[in-house]
């Protein structure tokens, strides 16, 4: 089956193959994309999966897909030729409406997630509760927490050990760019979530974004000395007199502050 060109932190995952068979499982049911777009990229690449059990489960979940929304997803101007050859050659062509949401094509609850907390207004601490709560699931669990989950569920599993955990929080169609801001800022990411957030054009048209991946010292250097041009003065002289950041980013900083007088 072809690429079918969606490109999310988590479908990298899945691409790479670094994606444990139990949370494969569970994506190949349609249980953790909440859009359309990334639920149906998923499917289509488990639909190759090594296991056969899971390579069974995602044929199910296409065959389950109803007619009607998945014929209006195709005819979708972002549905890609390789998506729509795969279908075609099942019989389904799109239709003669466009889908106007991004709503999954089938929605599966997962009752084994307990209720978690309401969501709290920004910028208080998590809960204790919420934070025991979340410990208490497996993986797969906490990327549908991270998925559909409230901010303060996402500023915990940002942090999560886990790699996937973090990346299905920045995959999240609930993550705000002030939020964006706030783990960018953070210095108990790892630098992956960093990293991605610094590839992202979409994120970086923010200049807050990119004022805190330059401050934050788990930022790849490379990353950092690339967005020193886009910095105002005022944020270069802070920069060159930071003592938490790379020396060689202190120092290129101070250098373009003498060198813009």
């Amino acid at each position: 089956m072809a690429d079918p060109g969606v490109r999310t932190p988590l479908l990298d995952f899945f691409r790479r193959g670094e994606v444990a068979p139990d949370v494969r499982l569970q994506a190949a049911h349609g249980a953790l994309a909440p859009r359309a777009q990334e639920q149906i990229a998923l499917l289509l690449l488990l639909v190759d999966d090594q296991d056969p059990d899971i390579r069974a489960a995602a044929e199910a979940t296409i065959t389950s897909i109803p007619r009607a929304p998945l014929e209006a997803f195709l005819a979708r101007s972002d549905a890609s030729s390789e998506v729509r050859e795969f279908f075609a050659a099942r019989g389904i062509a799109p239709g003669p409406v466009a889908a106007t949401g991004d709503a999954p094509l089938v929605d599966i609850v997962d009752s084994t997630v307990p209720d978690l907390p309401e969501e709290l207004p920004e910028g208080t601490e998590p809960r204790a509760s919420t934070v025991q709560k979340i410990a208490a699931l497996n993986v797969a669990q906490r990327m549908t927490v991270a998925m559909k989950g409230t901010r303060e569920e996402r500023a915990i599993l940002v942090r999560d050990p886990n790699k996937i955990v973090a990346a299905a929080v920045l995959s999240s169609p609930k993550l705000s760019e002030s939020e964006v801001e706030a783990i960018a800022k953070m210095a108990n990411v790892s630098e992956d979530v960093l990293r991605t957030i610094a590839l992202s054009r979409a994120w970086t048209k923010n200049y807050a974004v990119v004022h805190a991946l330059v401050r934050n010292p788990k930022t790849p250097v490379a990353m950092s000395m690339n967005f020193l041009p886009r910095l105002v003065d005022k944020d270069l002289r802070s920069l060159s007199a930071n003592r938490n950041v790379p020396e060689v980013l202190r120092v290129t900083a101070r250098k373009k502050v003498v060198l813009d007088k």
